[in-house]
């Protein structure tokens, strides 16, 4: 995994590890030409601020005509630091492998239950946590993505829109691609926990009355267990009954050896970017 410079990771750490004074989400902190700091972003749908990092491509300020496609991710400060994604897409854009794009970094609000909450759309009965994925949902849709249109060069649209993340930030991407179509056109599905609340989000795909126009990354480690490998199975059939047509819209990848961490999840990340973002002909 490409490794960051110590001041900048340092830099991060402060931004992300210590909870400053609220400010307004419109002030931005530039940690370096590629990168901006969005501190403490607001929201009216859930009680805690968050912090957003935007990844600018190579040649965005060079090219003030150019818009780009947009990737939103969870776990936004272990992606950006412990994937270094914002690195591999540099060297797939550098290549021609895929198209140049913004990475919109989202963190959720700071402790393992804020994440039980914000990435899960039900709540088992049996469970404290959970549920608030919905509330989530309209801090991304009603606020941040209206944000970011507004304050970087974005293609707008849905299908060039694209949300992800691993295990409950996969079962969020999902499902924020089946109730907001018209928002996110591109998901990236990896290592998704089928198993939250009974599989309810089988329940929810087969549920489906019609086929979306949405391109889906979905992937799974032969090392995370049978149970895990099956149910992702499962929800890669159920895709495929309503519509979805392998190695056409539907990606689906077995990681050989990949457990269910950062290490093997880094790995994936290349893939991912070039089956969702690839290279359009004629697209400069």
């Amino acid at each position: 995994m490409p490794q960051k410079p110590l001041v900048l990771v340092a830099a991060l750490f402060i931004l992300f590890g210590c909870r400053a004074l609220p400010v307004k989400a419109q002030q931005t902190r530039y940690l370096t030409e590629e990168f901006r700091m969005h501190k403490s972003f607001h929201s009216k749908f859930l009680s805690k601020d968050r912090d957003v990092i935007v990844w600018l491509p190579p040649g965005y300020d060079s090219t003030p005509n150019k818009r780009y496609p947009v990737l939103y991710m969870h776990d936004g400060g272990t992606v950006f630091v412990q994937w270094g994604l914002d690195e591999t897409a540099r060297a797939l854009i550098s290549n021609g492998q895929i198209e140049p794009l913004i990475i919109v970094f989202v963190s959720h609000g700071g402790t393992l239950e804020d994440r039980f909450d914000e990435y899960t759309p039900t709540r088992p009965p049996d469970s404290r946590h959970g549920g608030k994925a919905d509330r989530y949902g309209e801090l991304l849709v009603e606020e941040l993505k209206p944000f970011i249109d507004s304050e970087y060069r974005t293609l707008a649209d849905s299908s060039n829109t694209g949300i992800g993340g691993v295990s409950l930030g996969a079962l969020a991407s999902l499902h924020f691609g089946l109730k907001h179509p018209t928002v996110f056109g591109r998901l990236a599905v990896m290592s998704p926990s089928v198993w939250w609340d009974n599989r309810a989000v089988l329940r929810k795909v087969k549920a489906l009355k019609a086929k979306l126009s949405t391109r889906i990354w979905l992937d799974i480690g032969t090392g995370e267990g049978p149970q895990m490998r099956n149910d992702v199975k499962e929800l890669r059939d159920s895709l495929t009954k309503k519509g979805w047509v392998l190695k056409s819209d539907l990606i689906y990848f077995e990681a050989e050896g990949g457990k269910h961490n950062e290490e093997s999840f880094a790995k994936r990340a290349a893939p991912m970017l070039k089956f969702l973002f690839a290279r359009r002909v004629g697209n400069e």
